[in-house]
């Protein structure tokens, strides 16, 4: 999820639950220890709990970035061996260290040994030419043996070769029973499913089936409101939340004032905010007034005010 999940989208997504974890987009270590980039560590307390989701192939400067993420207060640090971006290959991480489990195991194990915070892992289940079957399984035990209790884990393979980012979250098949067997496997872990998961009701089938846990995001970011809104309720049992979608965004308006007077920009906040009430009558008047003017130098919270009287206004007289 990088330039999606920053700190703007994350505040705004956790007035949609209180209980689900949230991940940062993704850091890399380099960029937080040679570049000292730490500015990218900064988040609100209100968006807690968050995980910090780390990329990196070098156990020491992994370690430092952990033990930065710690001291900074994340809930959880974890170790991306998923994502298939070139830039991402070139740098020696992600999904091209399922080749390398030794390594990943090596990293996490100094990771673990400089955070107080506990260290998880996000994999594929195997990248090219690997047969996931046998990948897999090799995989989770090495990086388990190095201290890691837990995995999330996208039921795709990552063609690392004649595949784009994008065409790798959706072409390569879906191996949910794989992942299932890993539940199997290693009992003990708690293990997640990621990929394909697009309703609170997929979710709650993949725990119903023994899945510790979900991880849902491109459904979660673009219609928030349809999983973000009712996850407290229908997957941690918590009352139904009260709140509408609109009383969402004027909840947001405090903080998008506060971000401007910072020097901050509306687009910054708002891009996140689009697909809130996707679905609804009147989205598109609300997308579209927001996409053509948040830009504007004069644009504030009462651009998204405008927003939602565009959005009234659109839909038919009841």
């Amino acid at each position: 999820m990088m330039e999606w999940t920053d700190r703007h989208c994350r505040f705004f997504h956790r007035l949609m639950s209180k209980q689900a974890l949230l991940y940062t987009e993704m850091v890399t270590s380099p960029a937080l220890v040679r570049g000292n980039a730490t500015h990218l560590l900064r988040y609100s307390q209100a968006e807690q709990p968050v995980a910090l989701q780390l990329g990196g192939s070098d156990p020491a400067e992994l370690a430092e970035a952990a033990r930065l993420g710690a001291q900074a207060g994340y809930a959880e640090i974890n170790l991306n061996v998923g994502c298939p971006s070139d830039r991402v290959q070139n740098g020696a991480f992600g999904a091209i260290l399922m080749r390398d489990p030794k390594l990943v195991a090596e990293c996490c194990a100094a990771m673990i040994k400089a955070s107080p915070v506990e260290v998880t892992v996000k994999c594929r289940i195997g990248v090219d030419d690997q047969e996931p079957s046998d990948v897999l399984p090799e995989f989770i035990a090495r990086v388990a043996g190095a201290g890691v209790g837990r995995f999330t884990i996208h039921a795709r393979k990552a063609w690392l070769q004649g595949l784009s980012p994008k065409e790798n979250r959706d072409i390569p098949p879906l191996d949910y029973e794989l992942v299932q067997q890993m539940k199997g496997l290693f009992p003990a872990l708690h293990l997640s499913l990621n990929g394909g998961v697009t309703t609170l009701a997929d979710a709650k089938a993949a725990l119903d089936r023994g899945m510790d846990g979900v991880m849902i995001g491109r459904a979660a970011y673009h219609q928030p409101g349809d999983i973000l809104m009712d996850a407290d309720h229908m997957i941690f049992g918590a009352p139904k939340l009260e709140r509408t979608r609109e009383d969402i965004v004027m909840a947001m308006l405090p903080y998008i004032d506060a971000h401007i007077a910072e020097g901050g920009k509306l687009g910054q906040v708002t891009r996140h905010m689009l697909g809130i009430f996707a679905g609804k009558p009147g989205a598109r008047h609300w997308k579209r007034h927001l996409s053509e003017n948040a830009h504007k130098s004069d644009a504030g919270s009462h651009t998204v005010v405008d927003a939602i009287e565009m959005m009234h206004a659109a839909r038919p007289a009841a």
